[in-house]
């Protein structure tokens, strides 16, 4: 039968690794298909990766990848699917807000010859409604128009999916993003996000202006073509502006006064080039990011896995 693969990364998560392993054993007692569990532990600092090592030893479905530091989710999922077997894999968080359960479903439209399945958030229940609505809201505009309008963080894709993805193999990025862009034939499972029962997000605001970041960086010009048109604007201002004092000065012989105008005019100008230079900056990191050879990440023990895979 087909072999599903789930990967789930893991920081500082102990208190719902028991209930998730339960009731992933749950959904693979209720599938023909089998099944393997990828634990990527991103440098938890509680009992985590112990509780996890745990698990392997008495489960050989489940398998474990230990980061030697926090290098953040999206390389945990990275290192996920470089080290999955399925002919399929699927993405969930560890925090139980994304129903276990819901991979079945994703698992059925999979069979029906979607290459990606991505289940649909229909509400949240978290506190961050605003500011992923505005991300969800520029993303589709700007950047890719296919994310779902409330987000998700849960996915199934294809193997095929899967080697294009970890062979782009590109530095601070969204491997979701990355897969919408890829243009597989895709399918949309609706669920309901469950509420966090057990510990605290560990997804930050510097975290989330990060991926805000990345996602517009690295799939989209659009912040480029603002710098445009706002150098165009406000050479055309500056010159409607001297237009102005010269006709003063010449026809009504007036002077232009005030000090604190053009000091205001300056210190906002300035600040509009602080902040296109540093747009520039972000592009620009990123391409010298990508120019080193540094890895990804760097996994400090792999637990379960036959043989090596780098």
């Amino acid at each position: 039968m087909p072999l599903i693969s789930i990967v789930i990364p893991v920081y500082n998560e102990e208190e719902n690794i028991p209930m998730l392993y339960q009731r992933l054993d749950n959904i693979s007692g209720r599938s023909e298909h089998t099944f393997e569990f990828i634990f990527v532990d991103d440098g938890s600092s509680d009992n985590s990766f112990r509780l996890i090592q745990e698990l392997s030893a008495k489960d050989d479905r489940v398998k474990v990848i230990k980061f030697s530091r926090n290098f953040g989710s999206h390389a945990g999922c990275l290192a996920g699917l470089m080290h999955s077997q399925g002919d399929a894999s699927a993405f969930l968080s560890a925090d139980l807000q994304e129903p276990p359960e819901l991979i079945l479903r994703l698992i059925e439209q999979w069979e029906n010859g979607h290459e990606v399945v991505i289940g649909k958030r229909e509400e949240k229940g978290d506190s961050t409604g605003i500011f992923q609505k505005f991300y969800y809201i520029l993303v589709r505009k700007y950047a890719l128009k296919n994310m779902p309008e409330k987000g998700t963080d849960v996915f199934l894709i294809d193997k095929k999916v899967v080697s294009a993805v970890t062979d782009m193999k590109e530095k601070n990025t969204s491997i979701f993003g990355l897969i919408l862009w890829s243009g597989f034939r895709q399918a949309f499972v609706p669920y309901k996000r469950e509420t966090r029962l057990k510990g605290t997000s560990k997804w930050s605001i510097a975290k989330k202006i990060k991926l805000f970041i990345d996602t517009f960086v690295s799939f989209s010009y659009f912040p480029i073509r603002i710098i445009s048109f706002g150098g165009i604007i406000i050479a055309f201002t500056g010159f409607i502006y001297a237009l102005v004092i010269v006709t003063n000065r010449l026809f009504f012989l007036k002077g232009t006064e005030g000090w604190s105008y053009v000091m205001a005019a300056l210190l906002i100008i300035a600040g509009i080039q602080f902040l296109m230079l540093g747009i520039l900056g972000e592009y620009i990191w990123r391409n010298f990011e990508e120019s080193r050879s540094r890895h990804i990440f760097i996994i400090d023990k792999k637990i379960g896995f036959g043989t090596d895979k780098n």
